[in-house]
């Protein structure tokens, strides 16, 4: 079982696998805004071949994957106090100013890989691995017409930690008996985290935000006993408009849990976003801030009178630029509640538990609820990647 495990090739994790969405990098954020509210990941991935042009012949090695943008990205530019007074305008911005400067964030790999290099990869810091798709002779990709998961004639997928993690998941008794252990144990636990105070401003959160984007973990939101309270995710403020910006300029820490909290957020809430964007002479914003509150609140009147039909509330109108009631997409959305374990937890529930909540992250708290740590999925593959190193 152990010498099967090691001669898996990426491509096996790549089965059913669905082609990447792109954009290419002239492309605005008011494209990557678009693109993103019809993916199902809550990203797009950006690339430097613009394949729309019909006179473009790239070779394939030259059609490359330089990036990936989320709805996270696009509030926190919009965060800055230049794009608050001209969000707009912002949004005209090309996706370049997005693309992350940090080499190797997302790389190209072959399909015959190993899932020890793909391991390597990603703790050298690649969030996302690009990986040619193996089309099927029979199915020739179209090119009469565009299509936006193709290059030159290829698709590609990525893999990202999640897969690699419930992949080893799918193997977890070759690794006996580290499963078992505890976490404090395995030494997995990591005490360098961001976090804010529950009553501070949450614009003071933008750049821990932004940073737990890249690192793909969490912004944990404790009080001043250093007690857990809630988190400020990016999966959760994925799933929300980017007018989200509004909320993360005038509100504090705990107020914007509430107002990204699964159901829309507070009509209270949205009064004071609106009154504290008055107040800052914010009119750009809060022109925006406006259109999409009154627009959420129409679709949210209209499901309501639509509840006891289940095709009528299933077909709210989706078209245009505010398509998602009360700032939330189609998407499975999660609560600000954070997703918590024990230092005593054993590795394998840890695993389960992320997996089930769809993050790559789990804080751990002592008895009394005071924030021990952060278990990311990148120490889970620390752990196993020396196991394999010594298995091969």
């Amino acid at each position: 079982m152990a010498v099967r495990l090691l001669a898996y090739e990426v491509s096996d994790l790549c089965l059913g696998k669905p082609p990447l969405r792109s954009l290419p990098v002239s492309a605005t954020l008011a494209d990557a805004v678009s693109a993103i509210r019809y993916s199902d990941d809550g990203c797009v991935s950006v690339w430097n071949c613009d394949h729309s042009s019909p006179d473009k012949n790239d070779a394939v090695d030259d059609c490359r994957c330089v990036g990936k943008i989320s709805m996270v990205d696009v509030i926190c530019h919009l965060c800055r106090e230049e794009n608050l007074l001209a969000p707009s305008s912002a949004l005209k911005s090309p996706v370049s100013v997005l693309v992350s400067k940090v080499p190797g964030r997302v790389r190209h790999v072959e399909p015959s890989s190993s899932l020890l290099e793909a391991i390597d990869l990603i703790l050298q810091g690649a969030q996302n691995l690009v990986v040619p798709i193996k089309t099927n002779p029979r199915r020739k990709l179209q090119k009469s017409s565009p299509n936006p998961t193709a290059h030159n004639g290829r698709e590609f997928c990525w893999l990202t930690q999640e897969d690699v993690i419930r992949f080893l998941l799918s193997s977890i008794g070759v690794f006996t008996p580290l499963p078992a252990l505890s976490i404090d144990t395995l030494g997995a636990i990591s005490t360098e985290f961001l976090s804010i105070r529950y009553h501070s401003p949450a614009a003071l959160a933008v750049g821990a935000i932004s940073s737990s984007l890249a690192e793909q973990t969490s912004v944990a939101v404790v009080d001043d006993e250093g007690i857990l309270i809630g988190e400020i995710s990016p999966f959760t403020l994925a799933c929300c408009d980017e007018i989200v910006a509004a909320a993360i300029t005038t509100l504090s820490a705990g107020d914007l849990m509430a107002y990204i909290d699964c159901g829309g957020p507070p009509e209270d809430l949205v009064r004071v976003v609106k009154a504290r964007l008055e107040d800052r002479k914010l009119e750009g914003m809060l022109e925006e801030f406006s259109i999409s509150s009154d627009v959420s609140s129409s679709l949210s009147s209209f499901s309501l009178s639509s509840s006891s039909d289940e095709e009528s509330s299933s077909s709210l109108p989706r078209s245009g630029r505010y398509s998602r009631s009360s700032s939330y997409s189609a998407r499975m959305v999660r609560r600000a509640e954070a997703i918590v374990c024990h230092p005593w937890s054993s590795l394998a529930a840890v695993m389960i538990q992320a997996i089930s909540h769809r993050v790559n992250y789990v804080w751990v708290v002592e008895e009394d609820c005071s924030l021990a740590g952060i278990v990311t999925f990148s120490n889970m593959l620390e752990i196993f990647y020396q196991h394999l190193q010594s298995m091969a």
